[in-house]
């Protein structure tokens, strides 16, 4: 069994979260119990996916993301994190006919929000980052995987702090149709942040992360049950209509 098979759920993608009770950098007293009062329906937990962009063993985009979903589950959400490993490049298989694509857009359905984090390398994101985002398309088979959906974009640098990874995610977010959230959250110098275990010390570095998951429940319970409308295009009622479909995009992107 590898290290990756090891920490999944099961046979499937997701990867298991150590110690999600455990934030000893949280100051939980500050916490607010009621983030999203008023906000809108708040019936079942909001569901978010969250992705991380490196493959390494001590991946620091991967620990960001695991901190950021203990957050997330103590601020009432319920979260999945793909783990990417075994992951084919676009238009590797054709048709893309893989059981990781398959189970990565299978929860990116399940999702109401997304939290993307990706290492910057030469400058960019990189490509397992890429790669995970180019296999979620606009729409396939009267679904989408993204549209109507919030991101936040997070991103962790080996050198000095840095923009250019959480500046092309949120270009992507756009492109995908995905609703932005305005805070993000960028890490430097991430080799001096984690600790020997694999947690993110306490800093302002962390407090951001909070600020964004924070954030990433407000804005998810708020354009909850609002997505159809958000996402609703006259250009593609137009394209249904010629083409006599009887579906309506508009009301399935998000279940």
């Amino acid at each position: 069994m590898t290290a990756a098979s090891a920490s999944r759920v099961g046979s499937s993608r997701l990867r298991v979260l150590a110690d999600p009770d455990n934030m000893p950098a949280l100051d939980r007293a500050i916490v607010r119990p009621d983030l999203a009062a008023g906000l809108g329906s708040l019936d079942r937990p909001p569901r978010i996916l969250l992705l991380y962009g490196s493959l390494r063993e001590r991946s620091f985009s991967r620990l960001a993301v695991e901190e950021a979903a203990r957050l997330l589950i103590l601020f009432g959400a319920e979260t999945r994190i793909f783990d990417p490993s075994d992951l084919p490049l676009p238009d590797q298989v054709k048709g893309d006919d893989h059981p990781a694509v398959h189970e990565l857009r299978e929860h990116a359905l399940w999702s109401e929000g997304m939290v993307w984090c990706s290492p910057e390398r030469h400058g960019q994101i990189t490509g397992i980052m890429k790669a995970q985002i180019d296999h979620l398309p606009l729409e396939f088979g009267g679904l989408r995987p993204t549209q109507g959906r919030t991101l936040a974009v997070m991103q962790v640098s080996g050198g000095s702090q840095s923009f250019n990874a959480v500046n092309t995610l949120r270009l992507l977010g756009r492109w995908m149709r995905m609703f932005t959230i305005p805070n993000q959250s960028s890490i430097a110098m991430a080799w001096k942040e984690f600790d020997e275990a694999g947690r993110l010390k306490p800093s302002g570095y962390y407090d951001r992360i909070v600020d964004v998951m924070e954030e990433l429940v407000r804005f998810t319970v708020l354009t909850r049950g609002h997505a159809g409308k958000l996402v609703d295009r006259y250009s593609e009622r137009k394209a249904a209509a010629s083409e006599g479909a009887t579906s309506d995009l508009a009301t399935r992107s998000i279940a």
